[in-house]
C-alpha cells in the first residue's frame, strides 16, 4: 500500500488565486486523470487529493472549492487510465449534472459508477467526495455486465454501499495489511462490494455475498464492538438493530471466525482496563470505577477474568 496526498497548499505561495488553480490542474491532469475543473469565484482556491493504492484500486478523497468536474470527448482521449470510478458523494449538500447524456443527482451518501463517459457535475462553491478507481479487468470478470450500470445511482442507505464505506475507513487508519495475501483478500472484499453497490445479480451477486458482502459484515460488527464494548447494554441484538441483521447472523459470522460475541466484548474491556490501570491519568480511580466504566457490573467477575486473562489481579498491574 502506498498513500498520495496532493494538496493547494503545498503550491508556491506567493502565486495568485488563478495561478495556484492552473499549476494544481495541470498537475492533477499529468499525475492523475485527465479532467476539466471548475472552481468558486467567491472563495479562495483550496482543493487536496488524498490517494491509497492497493493492489488495483485506488482509495482516494476530495474535497475544496471546486464546484464543477467535466470530461469532454477531449480529455477522455487524453486519459490513459481504464479503469472504472465509484463515485461517492460525501459532501452535505447534493451534486448532479449529466452522464452520458442523462440527468443524474447524487444526494449526500450517494454513488454512481462511472466508466469514464462524457459528463458534467456540478455542486457548490465547496464540494468533497470519493473517488474508488477500479481497474476495468477487476470488475468485468466477476460482474460480466457491470459496464451496464454505469450512471445509475446507489442509494446512501443501501446495505452494499453502507458497508462499503464503513469497509473503506481501513483506509484511513493507516492500518492496512502490508502482507501479499491479506492485501489481496482487502482489494478483492471492495471488488465484491462495488459489484453489489452497482446493482449485480443473479451468479454474481451470490458469488460477491460470499466474499465481499459478508466480511464487510463483520467488519461492520467488529468496529460496533471495538466503539461500544464499554456500553453494559451491548449485545448482538443491540448491533444487530443497527446493522438491520438478526442477532443469529451475528452470532454465527463472529463463530465462523473463532471467538464469540460475548469473548470479543470481554477481550475489549480487558485491554482497555489494562490500559487505564497502567495509565497515570487514572491513578485516583479505584480499579472498581475502571472495571464499572469498561462494562463490567460484577467487580468479582472482572478480577477473575483479568487474572486469567493476563496473569496477575489488577492491583497488581497499576
Amino acid at each position: 500500500m502506498r498513500n498520495n496526498i496532493f494538496s493547494s497548499a503545498d503550491l508556491p505561495a506567493h502565486l495568485g488565486n488563478e495561478a495556484r488553480f492552473s499549476l494544481w490542474r495541470d498537475i492533477y491532469t499529468a499525475d492523475i486523470a485527465s479532467v476539466e475543473f471548475g472552481i468558486s469565484d467567491k472563495d479562495p482556491f483550496y482543493a487536496k487529493f488524498e490517494a491509497s493504492h492497493i493492489g488495483g484500486l485506488v482509495y482516494a478523497k476530495m474535497t475544496g472549492t471546486i464546484n464543477r468536474v467535466t470530461r469532454s470527448r477531449q480529455s477522455i482521449l487524453a486519459d490513459t487510465h481504464d479503469c472504472y470510478s465509484l463515485v461517492i458523494n460525501t459532501s452535505p449538500t447534493a451534486i448532479g449534472g449529466n452522464y452520458r447524456q442523462n440527468d443524474i443527482e447524487l444526494k449526500p451518501g450517494e454513488a454512481f459508477l462511472d466508466a469514464g463517459e462524457p459528463q458534467t457535475i456540478l455542486g457548490q462553491d465547496h464540494n468533497s467526495w470519493i473517488h474508488l478507481g477500479i481497474a476495468k479487468k477487476l470488475l468485468d470478470v466477476p460482474f460480466a455486465r457491470i459496464n451496464d450500470k454505469q450512471g445509475l445511482v446507489a442509494r446512501h442507505d443501501a446495505e452494499a454501499l453502507r458497508l462499503l464505506r464503513n469497509y473503506l475507513m481501513l483506509f484511513d487508519t493507516g492500518d492496512l495489511p502490508a502482507s501479499p495475501t491479506l492485501t489481496d483478500h482487502v482489494a478483492a472484499t471492495i471488488i465484491d462490494l462495488v459489484g453489489l453497490v452497482t446493482g449485480a445479480k443473479g451468479d454474481e451477486a451470490e458469488l460477491a455475498g460470499l466474499t465481499g458482502l459478508r466480511a464487510a459484515r463483520l467488519e461492520a460488527v467488529l468496529s460496533h464492538i471495538r466503539t461500544d464494548f464499554s456500553n453494559p447494554e451491548l449485545s448482538a441484538e443491540f448491533i444487530g438493530r443497527k446493522l438491520q441483521l438478526s442477532a443469529r447472523y451475528i452470532q454465527d459470522l463472529l463463530a465462523a471466525t473463532g471467538s464469540g460475541f460475548s469473548e470479543r466484548v470481554l477481550e475489549q474491556r480487558l485491554l482497555r482496563a489494562k490500559t487505564m490501570l497502567n495509565d497515570p491519568r487514572h491513578a485516583s480511580k479505584r480499579i472498581s470505577e475502571i472495571a464499572y466504566e469498561v462494562g463490567f457490573s460484577d467487580i468479582s467477575y472482572f478480577n477473575r477474568c483479568f487474572r486469567r486473562r493476563f496473569g496477575d489481579t489488577p492491583g497488581a498491574a497499576r
